[in-house]
């Protein structure tokens, strides 16, 4: 996928940035073309060779018919849960790596879920604030709201979820 300068996009794990510049730049002598990107949420700028926007994950922000279908992702309680937490870390950090907002919906939704029976490790309550953060910010860019605001239909969605989740579960128990 190309992008053009004033281009919205999203880069893993950093955010919501746009596009600057696209320009030439000489590396290890051999002219290559990069992409100058404003990170928005803390102003920083970053340079990715045009030829690796695809394998580092680059893509433009979602539109607002995504974002509904991301609420009701979010809402959804079919989820599944490792018990290992290795396994859960390497599944939830891949996620986190791809980028796109169902994969970082599902490890808000995992995460949640599981600190409703224990207390998350340090490394996951920074994964889970991060997941929540990169979903807001880009949200909140589609929607032209507030981060707050847009923080309150996401821990509302996710609620939703999880008590969505616990009444299917004494359902089951009491059939």
């Amino acid at each position: 996928m190309r992008f053009d300068v004033g281009d919205y996009i999203v880069y893993p794990n950093h955010g919501v940035g746009v596009v600057e510049d696209i320009r030439q730049t000489q590396v290890a002598g051999l002219d290559q073309d990069f992409y100058h990107l404003r990170i928005l949420a803390n102003e920083s700028t970053v340079m990715v060779p045009v030829g690796n926007s695809k394998s580092v994950g680059l893509r433009k922000i979602f539109g607002k018919t995504q974002i509904r279908k991301l609420f009701v992702h979010l809402r959804d309680c079919e989820f599944e849960t490792q018990n290992n937490w290795k396994g859960r870390y390497k599944e939830n950090a891949e996620k986190m790596r791809s980028g796109h907002l169902f994969d970082m919906a599902d490890v808000l939704k995992n995460l949640q879920h599981l600190s409703q029976r224990k207390a998350l490790s340090y490394r996951e309550k920074r994964m889970y604030e991060k997941a929540k953060q990169l979903i807001v910010s880009e949200v909140a860019m589609v929607q032209g709201r507030a981060d707050d605001i847009v923080l309150g239909q996401v821990e509302t969605a996710l609620d939703e979820c999880i008590a969505s989740r616990k009444a299917r579960k004494k359902r089951k128990k009491a059939s």
